[in-house]
C-alpha cells in the first residue's frame, strides 16, 4: 500500500485553477522528486498534502491508509507528515538548540509542557538533528547567526526530527552554494531508512542525484512519473520543457 496517495484533487482559487485533477503516489522509504515549470502547481501541490491551504476543491488524500483530505494541519503532522517551506522560517532569536526543542515539543501533549519536563527527555532527540545536520557546534548560537545554507539545514533538521513517515521539502538548495548543495545530498541519503521524500526542487542535477522517482508537472496536471531515466527520455516531458522553460 502506498504511504501517500492524491487522487483526482483540483484545487481552485476564483477563476485560477492551480491542480487540475492530480493524481499522485509515493511509496514508503522512496524519494520522489516533483519537478516543472514555474507555475506548474508543485507548491500548491505540497501545501495542499500538508494541509496548508484550504482543502482541495475536488478530490482525495489518503496518508498511511487514512483520509486526511480535511484534517488540519497538526492532526496532518501528528499522524508523520512533516514540510519545510520554500522560504526559510526559522525563529531567528532563538538558539539553534532551541529551534530544533519546539519543533520536537510541538508533537509533545500539553501535560508534559506544562510540567517543563520535555526539555532533559528529548536533549537526546536534539542533539542527534543537530549532529545529523553538521549543527552541534553551533547549537548555542543565535539561528539568525547561521549563514543562508546553515538556516536550509536547521529547518531540514526540523522538520526531521519528530522522525516522520514523510518530509516534503519545498526547494530546500535554494540560495545555495553548489558545495552546499552536494553536502545537503550526502546528509539526506541516510534517512530513507526510515523515511520517505517529496522534494520540489529546480535543480535538476540534485534532484536526479537522489531521487528514485519523478513526477512532472505543467499547468497544474501530471505529465509524466517514471524513473528518471524515463522522464530523461519521454517525449512528452522533453516538450514541456522546451516550450515551457
Amino acid at each position: 500500500m502506498a504511504l501517500l496517495e492524491v487522487e483526482g484533487v483540483f484545487q481552485v482559487f476564483g477563476t485560477l485553477t492551480a491542480l487540475g485533477g492530480v493524481d499522485f503516489t509515493v511509496e514508503a522509504s522512496r524519494f520522489h522528486g516533483l519537478v516543472g515549470p514555474n507555475g506548474s502547481g508543485k507548491s500548491t501541490l505540497m501545501k495542499c498534502i500538508a494541509g496548508a491551504i484550504a482543502p482541495p476543491t475536488e478530490g482525495r488524500i489518503r496518508f498511511d491508509g487514512v483520509d486526511i483530505t480535511d484534517a488540519r494541519p497538526d492532526e496532518r503532522a501528528r499522524a508523520g507528515l512533516s514540510i519545510k517551506f520554500q522560504i526559510t522560517s526559522v525563529l531567528q532569536a532563538l538558539s539553534v538548540y532551541d529551534n530544533v526543542l519546539l519543533a520536537l515539543q510541538a508533537r509533545e501533549g500539553i501535560g508534559a509542557l506544562l510540567r517543563s519536563r520535555t526539555r532533559g527527555l528529548l536533549h537526546k532527540r536534539v542533539m542527534a538533528a543537530l549532529e545529523r545536520f553538521r549543527l552541534v557546534a553551533r547549537a548555542d548560537n543565535l539561528a539568525g547567526a547561521l549563514s543562508h545554507g546553515e538556516q536550509q539545514w536547521l529547518e531540514i533538521a526540523m522538520a526531521l526530527a519528530p522522525e516522520p513517515k514523510l518530509v516534503l521539502l519545498d526547494e530546500p538548495t535554494a540560495g545555495m552554494s553548489l558545495e552546499e548543495r552536494r553536502v545537503t545530498g550526502e546528509l539526506l541519503a541516510p534517512i530513507r531508512e526510515h523515511c520517505a521524500l517529496v522534494i520540489v526542487e529546480h535543480d535538476l542535477d540534485f534532484i536526479r542525484g537522489i531521487c528514485d522517482v519523478l513526477t512532472v508537472l505543467d499547468q497544474g496536471k501530471v505529465v509524466s512519473t517514471g524513473t528518471v531515466s524515463e522522464i530523461q527520455n519521454d517525449p512528452k516531458v522533453q516538450e514541456v520543457y522546451l516550450t515551457r522553460v
